[in-house]
């Protein structure tokens, strides 16, 4: 009778002991909690981000925001603030951000110079043959919406944004995708410049 009285109170603390600890664990956070949180500062709660220097990730392929994402809290790609960003998240975190922003509405640009028959339009299109730079849209598409896995969406990005992307891969300063580095190796200002315009405005 003793034993059966013990064995009971045993069970009743252990199924306390259980639920307080459940109480205490903290929730993991849903993505839109996160976005609104931590990332909406910077990319908008819709990922249309106001701000020119950073991307839009609105629409964005979302096996392209888990990859960069995870490579930002690998350190594979270098950032002081995404890197701290992303360290915290989970496996399972980063795939929620990334359906949540790819589920969420482009708002479109316009390109302010390189429209129609433009320098722009022609690296885009054509390339430059004089320095073998390939066609942006031989990777990315004809208006910009690349391809799942391999190729983000570029058309609508911010031409700040993409400039800034094309100078860092050609420094190395950022390096985790070779062939985006050789490509911008062999480009000018001007041609970046351009090119970014025209992807602004692609739709």
């Amino acid at each position: 009778m003793q034993f059966r009285y013990l064995a009971s109170l045993v069970s009743s603390l252990m199924l306390t002991v259980s639920v307080e600890a459940l109480a205490e664990a903290p929730a993991q956070k849903t993505a839109e909690q996160t976005v609104n949180t931590v990332c909406a500062a910077c990319h908008g709660a819709d990922g249309n981000s106001a701000i020119t220097l950073n991307p839009k990730l609105a629409s964005q392929h979302p096996e392209y925001i888990e990859k960069q994402l995870t490579e930002f809290k690998s350190g594979k790609r270098a950032n002081a603030v995404m890197s701290g960003m992303a360290a915290g998240l989970s496996e399972q975190e980063i795939k929620d951000l990334a359906a949540y922003f790819a589920a969420k509405k482009l708002n479109l640009g316009q390109a302010t110079k390189n429209g129609a028959g433009s320098l722009g339009e022609k690296i885009y299109r054509g390339g430059v043959a004089a320095t073998s730079v390939p066609a942006c849209a031989s990777c990315h598409g004809p208006s910009g919406a690349g391809l799942p896995k391999q190729f983000p969406r570029l058309g609508g990005q911010h031409a700040d944004y993409t400039l800034a992307q094309m100078k860092a891969f050609r420094s190395a300063e950022r390096a985790n995708a070779p062939m985006m580095m050789a490509i911008a190796a062999k480009m000018t200002d001007a041609e970046m410049a351009a090119v970014a315009d025209y992807i602004q405005g692609l739709r």
